[in-house]
């Protein structure tokens, strides 16, 4: 969730607008209360259907952990925004969304206690399901080399 500061309170800078995310650098850290710390991360060859999870805000300003299902995963070469399609899973999401809603592109979805993308897309005929960025193709964007051996293993 992006949220202009109502005191013009300076938070960091935006260096780039792309479709695999808004990227730039915060002046300070933020909580969010789930996951307060770096988390690993999973290649997009990695990504297993099942179980996963999503972090976004359906209620004022807290973070929530919802379940969803990788529902398929494609192994990609090249960069594309649509790596994985999504199935939200979770009875309490589903009752106040009816699933994936605008403003949850960039939710990040995790597997396996793994960052494995985020929210891009969803079903404009079933919002139950939608589809994912690899986080690997973020990574890439940002301009963070993660085949180097010492990035991926400080990734990992």
């Amino acid at each position: 969730m992006a949220r202009f500061s109502s005191n013009k309170e300076k938070i960091g800078n935006i260096n780039r607008n792309s479709p695999f995310g808004i990227f730039g650098k915060l002046n300070q850290d933020f909580k969010n209360g789930i996951n307060d710390k770096p988390l690993p991360i999973t290649l997009s060859h990695e990504v297993k259907e099942g179980p996963a999870k999503i972090l976004t805000v359906v209620d004022g300003s807290e973070v929530e952990e919802f379940d969803v299902e990788i529902v398929s995963s494609i192994p990609q070469k090249f960069p594309a925004i649509k790596g994985m399609v999504l199935k939200v899973t979770d009875k309490e999401l589903l009752q106040k969304t009816g699933g994936i809603v605008q403003g949850m592109s960039g939710s990040p979805i995790i597997q396996n206690g793994k960052l494995i993308g985020a929210v891009t897309h969803v079903f404009v005929n079933d919002p139950t399901s939608g589809y994912g960025v690899h986080i690997e193709w973020m990574l890439n964007e940002a301009g963070i080399n993660i085949y180097d051996k010492d990035n991926y293993e400080k990734a990992s």
